[in-house]
């Protein structure tokens, strides 16, 4: 399931350049989050009403081209890495009309109960992981996401946990 969503730059989101004002992304990064959720058909309120949140920990924005009022920005949101407990989004933003890269970004986000503790939700919500880990498969299918990473282990030998030199 591909996202796409469109959105139209106002003049009130522009600074004195007549320019898009840089902050403005992260809201539109949200927007975007927020009708993917809805599309899922697990809106915010579904997650508040569980007792879940969803903290931004990180946010990376390469900015690339200026859009003004009245353009129109098409944004491309993928997830790139999904555990369960923690969710990494990246996002092609363009100009409509010239196809232009305006923003290349990603977003770095963990799933907590409300004292902002780490939920796993293959355990609290199975459905819900279900629909985030389908979303991951589908961008490692188009290539957009790396297959996931083996963990590093002890050998069986390591008997001494100091000596961690001999790590597979």
């Amino acid at each position: 399931m591909a996202f796409e969503y469109r959105r139209k730059i106002n003049y009130y989101e522009t600074d004195k350049m007549g320019v898009a004002h840089h902050s403005n992304y992260i809201r539109f990064l949200e927007e975007v989050r927020c009708s993917i959720m809805e599309e899922l058909d697990i809106p915010m309120s579904k997650f508040e009403a569980a007792g879940i949140t969803i903290p931004t920990l990180e946010v990376n924005c390469r900015y690339k081209y200026h859009v003004t009022a009245g353009d129109v920005i098409v944004i491309r949101p993928w997830i790139t890495e999904y555990n369960g407990i923690r969710m990494r989004v990246e996002y092609d933003v363009t100009e409509e009309k010239s196809g232009k890269t305006v923003i290349e970004a990603s977003t770095a986000h963990c799933f907590t109960d409300l004292r902002l503790r780490p939920v796993n939700l293959r355990k609290a919500e199975p459905a819900w992981h279900e629909k985030f880990a389908g979303l991951l498969e589908e961008a490692r299918r188009e290539g957009k996401a790396s297959e996931p990473k083996r963990p590093v282990r002890m050998r069986k030998d390591d008997k001494d946990e100091d000596d961690r030199s001999r790590l597979l």
